[in-house]
């Protein structure tokens, strides 16, 4: 299923646990001291180990980049193009295969993970055709008499080495929504997956080494929280782009000194429910977005305000849909709820729903957890400062209240220090425009809930969801800078 043994990548190489790359020039600090063992979610059992980089490997890595970049910043777009689309049929020809390792490394039902795959190739896609977008602007400057006969023109160019922190929910995914624009515009990179689910990069790592993409210009990089200091202190860095908790997030981002900081955050997704609207479409998209992945994605929702006159109906929809869930084995194609990511989280969860249970909240429905699983959860008349509510929860749980005003349901949703994505279904137009001009929130979708994302779209969050804006195109934003050129026509003589 899962080989016993991957190596990291360092500058384009594979490098091995077990006396590293034959035939490599590599120093002896910079070969793998251990390695770092790869639980199946399901069944708790160790499914392979992977190469763990220490200190001096991550330092090479980066000055591996620094060299690299001196090719990636001229590489021509049909070049930068073929290497993504090589990744397209490549990912393609392993669909099954990448599936697979998403469903024993993150728990992911294999349905799940089949679809994160197709994903991934979706954002190597867009990739591949804004690789050759990268232009710029003629731009005259004959605002004022001083400046006649001045043009100018500006283009993008690469920011440099780029660093990439990338979590477990999505671990190839959102490995993509960094590497792909990143190749797109000629920046090197280094990455660290996540240590829980690492082997997923590695095949990309695997899949980018066969390409012409410069070998020093990627290095994948599995290591301690504590060892990958340098993915955000170092300099040499001119990006760092990281995607997980707030808590780490802003903390990464005041260590990072001068260089850009793009985060992607956390949240407790809300999605409003208005009357008049089609329950049996509200309701079968709300158990998806409440309890696909098990609730672990920053964008699941995690609040439901449904208006008073169609709150119980809902309501019972929601039970009875969420109660033919099945969970289980992963690999089972019936299974809905799969494992989190470790039996902590599963506990962590179940205590908060006894923390607003205690404080007066009644479980509509779920409610136990099965070790490292837990129950689709609903509960009602949660109190808004208690966990479950306002901090994210990050599981298969949400709450349900009731609201008789559109506007107040608004500002409830507000009351959030988070502010990634909101859902709202309405069929009234100015409804709809007053939650999109309202909502403080990175984006609003409209009937649907907040974890609908394509991958084109701009996407990322405001207050504590994080900074900046992933989606192909908008991440190359941040991986480029204008540079611009001024002519005097005039000092010619023309």
């Amino acid at each position: 299923m899962l080989r016993a043994h991957y190596p990291y990548y360092l500058n384009g190489k594979p490098v091995f646990a077990a006396g590293g790359l034959p035939g490599a020039d590599l120093p002896d600090a910079t070969l793998p001291a251990a390695d770092l063992p790869v639980t199946n979610k399901f069944t708790g059992q160790v499914a392979c180990r992977v190469a763990l980089a220490g200190a001096a490997a991550i330092d090479r890595a980066i000055a591996g980049a620094v060299e690299a970049f001196e090719q990636t910043r001229r590489l021509p777009a049909h070049r930068r193009q073929a290497v993504l689309d090589h990744v397209v049929t490549r990912v393609r020809e392993r669909h099954e295969e990448l599936s697979t390792v998403l469903a024993v490394e993150a728990g992911k039902p294999i349905r799940d993970a089949r679809g994160e795959v197709t994903r991934l190739i979706d954002t190597f896609r867009v990739a591949s055709a804004e690789a050759t977008r990268l232009g710029g602007e003629f731009m005259p400057l004959d605002i004022s008499p001083r400046s006649e006969g001045v043009t100018s023109i500006w283009r993008r160019v690469p920011v440099g080495v780029c660093s990439f922190i990338t979590p477990f929910n999505f671990p190839l995914n959102l490995v993509a929504h960094k590497v792909a624009p990143a190749i797109a515009c000629g920046c090197p990179f280094i990455l660290k997956p996540a240590s829980r689910t690492p082997v997923s990069a590695i095949l990309l790592a695997e899949i980018l080494a066969e390409t012409d993409w410069p070998g020093g210009a990627f290095s994948v990089l599995p290591c301690t929280r504590d060892g990958a200091d340098l993915f955000t202190t170092d300099p040499r860095i001119k990006l760092l782009s990281f995607t997980g908790s707030p808590q780490v997030g802003w903390e990464l981002k005041a260590r990072a000194g001068k260089k850009k900081v793009v985060l992607e955050l956390g949240g407790n997704a809300a999605c409003i429910v208005d009357d008049g609207v089609d329950l049996e479409h509200a309701a079968d998209r709300l158990i998806v977005g409440a309890f696909y992945q098990s609730g672990q994605s920053c964008i699941s929702v995690q609040r439901i305000l449904a208006h008073e006159r169609i709150y119980d109906a809902l309501k019972a929809r929601l039970v009875e849909r969420a109660g033919r869930l099945k969970m289980g084995d992963p690999l089972d194609e019936d299974t809905f709820l799969g494992p989190l990511i470790a039996e902590a989280d599963a506990r962590r969860i179940e205590s908060w729903i006894s923390e607003a249970v205690a404080g007066g909240a009644r479980i509509v429905c779920g409610g136990r957890r099965q070790g490292v699983f837990h129950e689709a959860t609903l509960l009602e008349n949660v109190d808004p400062s208690a966990k479950i509510s306002c901090v994210e929860a990050f599981g298969p749980v949400a709450t349900l209240a009731p609201f008789s005003d559109f506007r107040q349901a608004v500002r409830s949703v507000n009351d959030s220090v988070y502010g990634l994505q909101a859902g709202v279904f309405t069929r009234d137009l100015h409804r709809a425009f007053h939650a999109f001009e309202e909502l403080d929130v990175g984006g609003v979708i409209l009937n649907d809930v907040p974890s609908f994302r394509v991958d084109s779209m701009p996407y990322g969050g405001v207050k504590d969801s994080g900074s900046g804006r992933e989606g192909v195109r908008f991440a190359i934003e941040d991986m480029t800078e204008i540079k611009l050129l001024v002519m005097n026509s005039l000092a010619c003589g023309t």
